[in-house]
């Protein structure tokens, strides 16, 4: 590569990889932004919307300063271990994935651990694909790293200050506390949103009832469900024993909270909203 310039690799070219490189070559004029995908028309829309440069192949893995692997989680498994055995000595890796304990165990023992930093930048929208793509997603987010140590001080320092330049908050964490924490903040407001769609299709036979009688809290409940599956189904299988906890512990207030009101104990109701309102307290302070 040519002297200052520093070549990126994104594999992956949907919200998180799109908007991390629009970032990217916002706060890095030297960066050349190099796109792999499965999809061809990803890769024609997102030099179409300027999110990379070129389009890239493994070859370009070779004399990469940078590669990011933005793929669903099963696929990161596979990927990450062909991109190791493929880069320079010098490269830094990093993936985005919304679990870390395979993805982590995968790599254990390959001779390039130390080139890979284990992330999960806590952004996105409900939408997909490089149409998708936002400037400053990343702004005053948090980013998790997991197992820091297993990756060389050198490659953790220019990751940290990466990040810092896209604006993301920095958490450390092991994997599988990662996981256990994810499943109640992440992957289990998504499957209720899932749920809360699924049941009023089910039950709600008009599409124009749906569209007409949905106010903004529908709205903001179910806003998830808008989310990709090809993702999804993913993560909640490389999650599946944290997200069945969180599921059996979420049902069961479901269930109390359904008894409170067969039983006419509205004071109880109360009681379990005015207790509940002081999540507003905990979400204000971010």
């Amino acid at each position: 590569m040519e002297k200052n310039i520093e070549k990126f690799v994104v594999i992956g070219l949907g919200l998180i990889g799109g908007s991390l490189a629009l970032d990217i070559k916002t706060k890095r004029p030297n960066a050349v932004v190099y796109g792999i995908d499965n999809k061809e028309e990803h890769l024609e829309k997102a030099l179409e919307f300027n999110l990379i440069d070129k389009k890239g192949s493994l070859e370009d893995l070779k004399d990469a300063n940078w590669v990011i692997v933005a793929v669903p989680v099963d696929k990161t498994v596979d990927i990450l271990v062909k991109v190791l055995d493929t880069i320079d000595l010098n490269t830094i890796v990093f993936d985005v994935g919304s679990t870390k304990s395979q993805i982590c165990e995968a790599v254990k023992n390959h001779v390039n651990r130390r080139n890979f930093i284990a992330a999960h930048p806590i952004a996105g929208t409900e939408f997909s694909g490089p149409e998708a793509a936002l400037k400053e997603l990343f702004l005053e987010r948090t980013n998790i790293i997991c197992e820091v140590e297993k990756t060389a001080f050198g490659f953790q320092e220019k990751a940290l200050q990466l990040f810092r330049e896209i604006g993301m908050r920095i958490r450390y964490m092991d994997p599988l506390s990662h996981d256990k924490h994810i499943a109640y903040m992440s992957h289990l407001s998504h499957i209720s949103s899932f749920m809360l769609g699924k049941t009023v299709i089910e039950e709600e036979k008009s599409e124009r009832d749906i569209f007409d009688m949905a106010g903004s809290g529908f709205e903001s409940t179910v806003r998830l469900a808008k989310s990709s599956p090809a993702m999804w189904t993913p993560i909640f299988k490389q999650n599946k024993e944290q997200v069945v906890k969180s599921l059996s512990e979420y049902i069961n207030n479901l269930n109390n909270f359904k008894e409170l009101l067969e039983q006419d104990k509205y004071e109880e109701v109360f009681k379990t909203l005015d207790e509940t309102n002081r999540i507003k307290e905990i979400l204000n302070k971010k």
